[in-house]
């Protein structure tokens, strides 16, 4: 009899913070290396993180863990809220449903879910913002900080227009699909064309068969998105980030404007920027490499550092 294959990932796991359960699950292989946390993008679970990229960090010597966050995945979702579109209420005064610091707290509930005092955060996207503000709210937690595709965390409102293409987000909140399966297929690789790289060719055909292995209604779930890109921030300055940070952006990005990582490198102390050649708002095969060596080559910056105190 042949043995079962070895799993990639551990089965699915809950952690809590209040009312909202958040879905996660680790990567089987080098689990005993430094934790690493993904935190995912805007609308989208944790399956969007490349398994390549995460065992290329596995290899790096982490501990790979990912989460859904609220309003994603297998993570509560909350109820609708008047605003139900990602323009409107990302240029809103206010947030309706939850804060920014309730998205980095539940950073930290999963962390302490899977034993963690402390981890590594990579965070992309709308994660990269909220790894910033993990950092701020909770340095004790954190022991390096990478921000990849992200506005700066402290933003919001109007002022986050400076770092946005409006004509690709017009363009995403204008996508319409049926909230079937085939649906999330279609949405998953309108999405990934919008994203990618103008400089590098289009391959629809990965794109399909990443989108039918992870037929991920959240990608099109413009309610649930509006919800956490509606989420405010009251805490300090991404300015009083005292964590070794690493900011990465793709330079074709074609929804976050590369400034927007100038911006973040230029606040934190001793933060450096790598702006990544033919990548745009995704995370490519011809970025892993680049973007786990650097991560570790934070890391081991962080090695030499003195621990930062608790709260």
């Amino acid at each position: 009899m042949s043995s079962s294959p070895t799993r990639l990932w551990s089965p699915v796991r809950w952690a809590e913070n209040g009312a909202v359960r958040l879905a996660f699950d680790s990567l089987a292989e080098r689990a005993d290396g430094e934790p690493l946390l993904l935190v995912t993008g805007l609308g989208v679970n944790r399956l969007w993180t490349p398994d390549g990229l995460c065992r290329m960090l596995a290899a790096q010597g982490f501990a790979v863990a990912r989460y859904d966050q609220r309003d994603g995945g297998e993570s509560t979702h909350l109820p609708p809220t008047t605003t139900r579109s990602p323009v409107p209420a990302l240029f809103a005064k206010r947030g309706q449903a939850y804060t920014a610091e309730d998205m980095a707290d539940d950073a930290v509930a999963v962390m302490s879910s899977l034993g963690w005092r402390s981890a590594h955060l990579l965070g992309v996207s709308l994660g990269g913002a909220v790894a910033q503000r993990v950092a701020l709210r909770y340095p004790d937690r954190v022991r390096t900080l990478t921000s990849m595709a992200a506005v700066p965390g402290d933003v919001s409102g109007l002022r986050t227009m400076r770092y946005i293409r409006m004509r690709t987000l017009a363009k995403f909140a204008r996508l319409k699909f049926p909230d079937t399966p085939d649906g999330a297929v279609e949405a998953g690789i309108a999405v990934s064309r919008l994203l990618a790289s103008p400089n590098r060719p289009f391959d629809e055909a990965a794109a399909r068969e990443a989108a039918e292995r992870n037929a991920d209604s959240g990608v099109h779930d413009q309610q649930a998105q509006s919800r956490q890109i509606g989420a405010q921030w009251h805490g300090p300055p991404i300015s009083a980030i005292t964590r070794p940070t690493l900011v990465l952006h793709g330079a074709d990005d074609p929804l976050i404007k590369p400034s927007a990582g100038r911006e973040i490198a230029s606040r934190i102390r001793d933060s450096r920027l790598l702006l990544l050649p033919k990548v745009g708002h995704e995370l490519p095969d011809c970025a892993w490499g680049s973007i786990a060596s650097e991560i570790r080559g934070l890391a081991n910056i962080s090695h030499r550092l003195p621990p930062e105190p608790a709260n």
